[in-house]
């Protein structure tokens, strides 16, 4: 299953009660004016939430809270990457150092909760969510210091209370932005491979401020290197580091940094001394007061003003000829392409970066970094060239997000979900199903499954001879366990497109739809306290063309089975009779 849509169109509250809904494992995605989010599904509570806004991981929250210190922190670190099935952290720090269990699980649903209720300020963009193997989501591998819960939280409460809050702050007048947060004790990053020489045990730890110093958390200097210094800005860490790694490929001195401030105090320093470095700033980050995101941009204004003779680059995760053309004023070197986050591991991830370094490359000596000039020769293209003078305008270049076309039926889940929740419908989830179902498909017939046999109750889209439809798919009747296209949906518990087959009962249904054998079908079970109650058949005749994504239609079915269980147990509770 994959849902796809606008933050315009859907807000998050109702995203987070539909994957709620659905029961699955997998991941939500939200993009929003260069920021990234992800919350993980485990079938459907949340056990973890990341923000490009956030750098704060579960290391940095437990120190925070006097939990462990950096050198217990460290010796979990050590046990967990040198382990062939490797626990989460919070359990290695549970079960190897005595850290209560239930202190690490309430700093982690304290940090979880902040992240999803950051997301309700992103009032545009767009989502997508992907099911998932829940092994995998809930493997202790995914990230040494991740946010992850044991027992996942309620994604309703979730919306309910994001809601809340951002309310509240609507009506106080407060802005509705998150807080950029820093990490304090990414150690992964910071630390590397030296980790295992530094911690040689669990009773030999170096002290916490030494191995700091050693390694700062806003620079990175390369050692051993010969060639030109490069000074790499980047808001966020894994990005920065992996692009630092690939520039080291070409004997640069690099110096990575994750804040504007640093780099320009440390430029300042460089030129001081004499120094002429090479510059790589990332487009898209905070400015040096911590607000908007285009701190890339007033970085590079303030560079090229002070030093206009430095080689200066941008760096971004979509270059487009607009985005060309809005920068060329700056007199930028180069505009380059830098792989997304969610691409470093894979294959296109590991071209850009080839990609980057190879036009890198053309602005230095290519025997210093060890590359030939017949490799990089003709790159030169990507210069902009120094006669390009009017300035940029910052708001111009805060990219809007770009609106896709959402899976089928996304708008009316949220509307649609909430007249579920009324217990009193009874046969309105019928009509409901039915309404839903006409948004995709040109016919559709709901069947009851009664005793024995499936009958027909409802539908939209048939046409008969005697010009009355509902009076005539009322008279359909199948034997229940007969060979029939229907008799799928009770014994698979599934839906699914499918075609109608040559049985003798398919034959009648055919028949008693028409006489029109369509080229696809959908069919979809509603369960209800563990049985299929009432099947939906559709299809697209008199149009011979497949059934659209259902996905969100799957996901109203299953709610309408829960809907028809809270139905019944109302009336039992009553003391009135179960229909």
């Amino acid at each position: 299953m994959s849902l796809v849509g606008n933050l315009e169109d859907l807000g998050l509250g109702e995203i987070l009660q539909i994957v709620s809904l659905s029961r699955k494992s997998g991941v939500l995605t939200l993009e929003s004016i260069g920021r990234e989010g992800h919350v993980t599904f485990l079938e459907g509570q949340v056990i973890r939430a990341t923000s490009s806004s956030s750098k704060v991981n579960l290391g940095d929250m437990l120190v925070k809270h006097d939990l462990v210190d950096l050198e217990t922190l460290k010796k979990a670190l050590f046990v967990q990457r040198n382990s062939d099935n490797p626990s989460r952290i919070g359990t290695i720090l549970s079960e190897k150092f005595a850290i209560p269990a239930e202190k690490i699980e309430e700093v982690a649903k304290e940090q979880i909760e902040k992240i999803v209720y950051s997301f309700f300020a992103w009032n545009e963009g767009t989502f997508s969510f992907e099911l998932g193997e829940p092994t995998e989501l809930a493997s202790g591998s995914v990230n040494p210091l991740q946010l992850m819960l044991d027992q996942g939280l309620n994604p309703q409460w979730l919306a309910m209370e994001g809601s809340r809050i951002l309310d509240e702050k609507k009506h106080r007048g407060e802005a509705i932005e998150e807080e950029q947060e820093e990490s304090i004790v990414d150690l992964v990053e910071l630390l590397g491979e030296e980790l295992a020489a530094e911690v040689a045990s669990e009773e030999s730890v170096p002290e916490p401020e030494a191995a700091i110093q050693e390694t700062p958390a806003e620079s990175e200097t390369a050692s051993q290197t010969t060639g030109p210094p490069l000074f790499l800005v980047d808001d966020d860490q894994l990005t920065a580091q992996t692009v630092a790694r690939q520039m080291r490929e070409l004997n640069l001195d690099v110096n990575v940094f994750t804040a504007g401030n640093n780099f320009l105090k440390a430029l300042e320093t460089a030129v001081g001394e004499g120094q002429k470095p090479i510059l790589m700033v990332d487009l898209v980050m905070p400015k040096l007061d911590g607000s908007g995101i285009s701190g890339g941009i007033e970085v590079a204004k303030i560079t090229k003003e002070k030093y206009p003779d430095l080689l200066l680059m941008l760096m971004t995760d979509q270059v487009t000829p607009e985005l060309e053309a809005k920068l060329a004023p700056l007199k930028l070197a180069a505009l380059l392409l830098k792989p997304k986050k969610n691409q470093l591991s894979e294959a296109r991830g590991k071209q850009i970066l080839a990609d980057l370094m190879m036009k890198v490359a053309t602005f230095v000596d290519p025997e210093s970094v060890g590359v030939s000039a017949e490799a990089v020769k003709g790159e030169i293209g990507y210069n902009f060239g120094a006669e390009l003078l009017k300035e940029v305008d910052d708001a111009e270049l805060e990219a809007r997000p770009t609106r896709i076309e959402p899976t089928p039926g996304i708008h009316l889940l949220g509307g649609m979900l909430q007249e579920l929740n009324n217990p009193a419908l009874g046969g309105g989830i019928i009509l409901l199903v039915l309404r839903f179902a006409s948004e995709m498909m040109n016919r559709a017939v709901i069947f009851f499954v009664k005793g024995d046999h499936i009958v027909g109750l409802g539908q939209f889209g048939i046409e008969t001879k005697d010009g009355n439809p509902d009076e005539h798919v009322r008279q359909i009747k199948l034997p229940a366990q007969a060979d029939s296209v229907l008799k799928k949906a009770l014994t698979e518990f599934a839906p699914q497109h499918t075609q109608v087959g040559d049985s003798e009962w398919d034959k009648y249904l055919v028949e008693q739809l028409g006489g029109e054998r369509p080229t696809d079908i959908f069919i979809g079970p509603i369960i209800s306290e563990g049985n299929v109650v009432a099947i939906i058949y559709g299809d697209n005749l008199p149009d011979q063309k497949p059934v659209s994504n259902t996905e969100s239609l799957e996901i109203f079915l299953s709610q309408a089975g829960l809907a028809m269980e809270r139905a019944l147990q109302e009336r039992r509770h009553k003391g009135g009779q179960a229909v």
